[in-house]
């Protein structure tokens, strides 16, 4: 409480005052009196009360200046009190109480004249008066939290502070703030900014300040959820809730930001609001990606066993999210943890019984465990004594394939989620599989839990140890040619040859075997009455047995087989190398005796030649061989420069002859000699030697005819990069008639971006089927030049500096279709600055 005095007061003196209570100067009373021009009365300045700590005259008697304090220290018979005006700690005597001495505690609010002791000198307190205190109304004030007490202190702040909040409450328009401590909250609540709560106020009777106190919530303010979007509609989606297992509906509406950006899986924050009955998010935004977490993941894995498996095909009142089950002993107990269908690692199915391993999930909104990252292991086979059968990839599409089953005559339908491995699969790898029975067809069945096998694990037909000598009874005969001319080799190969017949003897009894071209033995056919050696080979499937590994006896070939290497492949026919790499010999794929796919150029094959229409040589019986050394191996060290004098006929179908020529360029004895070169001789047979090439050779000496021979023949190409496009580009080289060379930009090394006018190097290869050149391993060499910006023509910048908005003759630009950054965001991440007209930056 205040002094009750005002700022200057008057009151009229005697006629004539005693010098007791006046001192002889006025004007330098220690109260500050001074007479008035009347004479008759005096004021004083209550700024000039407490001199020193005196209040009153230094007898104690007469009229004091009253002020007003607390009662801090109560004993029987003195006490002390704290001034509430000023800082200030004053003794008084009981006996200076005017009243019921019972009835003075502590703390309570009196009035009192200060004095000076007569003994020690030191001001006290007199004339005490207990005063009745100012009684607040005792209602509650509804109010908010303005500012929360820091939690970041946990309930502690610096030595002899408490940490205090403060609330605000409105009183006729106006708004009042008031504090309050962590023991003003009633049962130790915490309360946020914003909440709503109801409290009593409260004086401090030592500072006069008001507070609030007994603070009770009322209502907590609405806190922002978050959350991660799971599905969207045309006009609307769902929120999988972060604190609650549980999803909200929202309307597009409520979305602030770009709507054509957001998808499902992005992470949110929202507000929920009630309407019609139902909670709805409301004010959502978009949030960093990974803010939203779930679930904490075990870093260590467990073992365990499924209990049951998710049904392929879930029933109606399937309602339970994780319908799987896991078996596994966790810290020395036994416990059954669930799993749904995106907790395993791959699509491949699962089994009663199988041998999985997994993380743990623990979900924070609800602490439920489930099983995740589930993958099985490879002795699970072990457990679940399933059936297991081998087969062959026989064919392979977007997403699935087709296996050639060892035991069943049809073959096996399999998707690639079933594979076990991560690793590819290829056409004729071996697997082995499980078989059940579609889910959508019994009828039909389909392959699952695919693994790899090593090769030749897979065998489709059993042969015998047993050799057995018997008489061809019946000539085997291959396709025609003439039949599969009009065909590829690939049906070509599917049509089956007509079988032979083998007559033979095993324990007395006369027996006949079948027998095909392809389980021959060399090169020779079998004709009819030859004495043949076999085995007996029997297809697992059928039981059917056919005669391999067939020799002749008795009997030596007419026809002489020789050696060559693959020059030219083309559509379905190609060309063969002689051994003395001097001429070329042609051949169709329907005599090749193999897999015409697994030929490459510069294979070693082996063939028998014949004549044909028009007297024409050709190539039969083609076996693809062991690679044999072509060039022989008297090869010299010395590194010579040459330059293409001749290519190969399969650069130039118009010379006739089929050998290519290179002239040697450097300084030497050797300079302007010219020396040939064969397919064997590039040291990469894909490369295509163009006429007037610079390259690198050495010398060899054919075998047979002791010629010398370029080999190891390596090209030096350098050019520039005339034009690079999105996925490819040419070079400014010359290849036939064409002046520049295609690129395709996987073909460039080190994954480097070529600029126009790069120099680089490369090879030239050349496409069998359609006769064109393109590069191939292009490595850059040096940069080009950078471009540098032409400067505008000044007619240009003239007309530029003199066009304005309001000119309709100006050109306009219509904006068509707004653009777009990499990540799908619209606008520009670099801030745009105004630019002069004509100036390029």
């Amino acid at each position: 409480m205040g002094s009750p005095w005002k700022g200057f007061v008057e009151f009229t003196l005697p006629a004539s005052p005693p010098t007791a209570f006046v001192s002889a100067d006025l004007s330098t009373s220690p109260v500050g009196l001074s007479l008035s021009p009347y004479g008759r009365s005096m004021s004083f300045d209550p700024s000039l009360l407490h001199n020193n700590g005196h209040t009153a005259f230094a007898n104690g008697t007469g009229v004091g200046i009253r002020e007003t304090g607390v009662v801090e220290k109560l004993l029987t018979s003195y006490g002390f009190i704290q001034c509430s005006e000023r800082q200030a700690r004053l003794f008084f005597h009981c006996s200076q109480y005017n009243g019921n001495l019972q009835d003075l505690k502590i703390g309570d609010d009196v009035e009192f004249e200060v004095s000076l002791d007569k003994r020690t000198g030191k001001p006290i307190a007199v004339k005490l008066v207990k005063i009745k205190p100012e009684v607040l109304p005792e209602e509650r004030i509804s109010g908010q939290v303005v500012s929360a007490i820091p939690t970041h202190l946990d309930g502690k702040s610096a030595p002899g502070q408490v940490p205090t909040g403060s609330v605000c409450y409105e009183r006729n328009g106006e708004v009042f703030y008031l504090t309050y401590t962590p023991d003003d909250v009633e049962r130790n609540m915490h309360l946020d900014t914003g909440d709503r709560v109801s409290f009593y106020m409260e004086t401090n009777k030592h500072t006069g300040a008001v507070s609030a106190r007994n603070i009770v919530l009322v209502k907590k303010k609405q806190m922002r959820c978050q959350g991660v979007v799971c599905a969207t509609k045309e006009a609307f989606g769902f929120i999988e809730r972060g604190d609650v297992v549980k999803e909200i509906f929202f309307h597009y509406s409520e979305f602030k930001g770009d709507l054509e950006a957001l998808q499902a899986g992005d992470d949110v924050e929202f507000s929920i609001k009630e309407r019609n009955g139902k909670e709805v998010a409301t004010d959502v935004r978009l949030l960093p990606q990974g803010t939203v977490i779930f679930e904490d993941i075990s870093i260590e894995h467990f073992e365990g066993t499924v209990a049951k498996v998710i049904p392929k095909v879930p029933s109606k009142n399937q309602n339970d999210p994780l319908p799987g089950r896991i078996g596994a002993r966790i810290n020395f107990s036994e416990k059954e943890l669930p799993f749904g269908e995106k907790d395993t690692k791959s699509k491949v199915t699962l089994l009663d019984g199988d041998h999985v391993r997994f993380n743990i999930s623990v979900d924070r909104r609800d602490k439920l465990e489930r099983a995740t990252n589930i993958e099985i292991l490879p002795d699970t086979f072990q457990f679940t004594k399933e059936s297991r059968e081998m087969g062959v990839i026989a064919a392979m599409r977007d997403g699935f394939g087709f296996i050639k089953c060892v035991d069943r005559d049809a073959r096996m339908f399999f998707h690639f989620s079933e594979v076990l491995e991560e690793s590819p699969l290829h056409i004729s790898d071996e697997v082995e599989f499980t078989v059940v029975p579609d889910m959508l067809s019994a009828q039909r069945n389909h392959a699952v839990r695919i693994k790899k096998l090593p090769k030749g694990t897979v065998s489709f037909h059993v042969q015998s140890e047993q050799r057995f000598i018997g008489q061809v009874d019946r000539e085997a005969t291959p396709a025609s040619a003439a039949a599969n001319k009009n065909v590829s080799p690939s049906k070509a190969k599917e049509k089956d040859a007509e079988e032979g017949v083998i007559a033979y003897e095993d324990c007395g009894v006369k027996l006949t075997v079948p027998y095909y071209i392809k389980d021959l033995e060399g090169a020779a056919l079998p004709q009819l009455g030859d004495k043949v050696e076999f085995s007996i080979s029997e297809v697992k499937r059928t039981g059917l047995q056919s005669a391999v590994s067939i020799k002749i006896l008795n009997r030596t070939g007419n026809s002489k087989r020789l050696l060559g290497f693959v020059a030219t492949l083309k559509d379905n026919f190609g060309f063969i190398e002689t051994a003395n790499h001097d001429q070329e010999i042609f051949f169709h794929y329907s005599e090749m005796c193999g897999d015409v796919d697994n030929l490459e150029l510069g294979d070693t094959v082996e063939y028998t030649l014949s004549k044909g229409k028009g007297n024409k040589v050709s190539a039969e019986k083609v076996t693809k061989v062991a690679p044999v050394n072509g060039i022989g191996e008297d090869v010299g060290t010395t590194v010579l420069l040459g330059k293409v004098t001749r290519p190969l006929r399969s650069v130039d179908p118009s010379q006739t002859e089929y050998q290519g020529l290179i002239e040697v360029t450097e300084e030497g004895a050797s300079k302007g000699q010219s020396y040939p070169f064969g397919i064997v001789s590039m040291a990469s047979k894909a490369d295509c030697l163009q006429k007037g090439e610079l390259v690198k050779f050495q010398l060899c000496t054919v075998v047979h005819t002791s010629q010398k021979m370029a080999c190891h023949i390596v090209p030096q190409r350098r050019a520039l990069v005339e034009s690079v496009k999105d996925q490819f580009g040419f070079i400014t080289y010359e290849v036939g008639e064409s002046k520049k060379l295609f690129f395709h930009v996987k073909e460039v090394q080190d994954g480097l971006e070529l600029q126009t006018g790069d120099e680089v190097e490369f090879s030239v290869i050349l496409n069998q089927r359609t006769g064109k050149c393109s590069a191939c391993n292009v490595r850059r060499v040096s940069e080009g030049p950078k471009p540098v910006a032409t400067p505008r023509p000044e007619r240009l910048v003239n007309r530029l500096k003199s066009i304005t908005l309001d000119d309709a003759s100006a050109p306009r630009l219509v904006i068509v279709r707004q653009p777009r950054g990499p990540d799908n965001s619209k606008g520009f991440s670099i801030e745009r600055k105004a630019r002069q007209p004509g100036v390029i930056d």
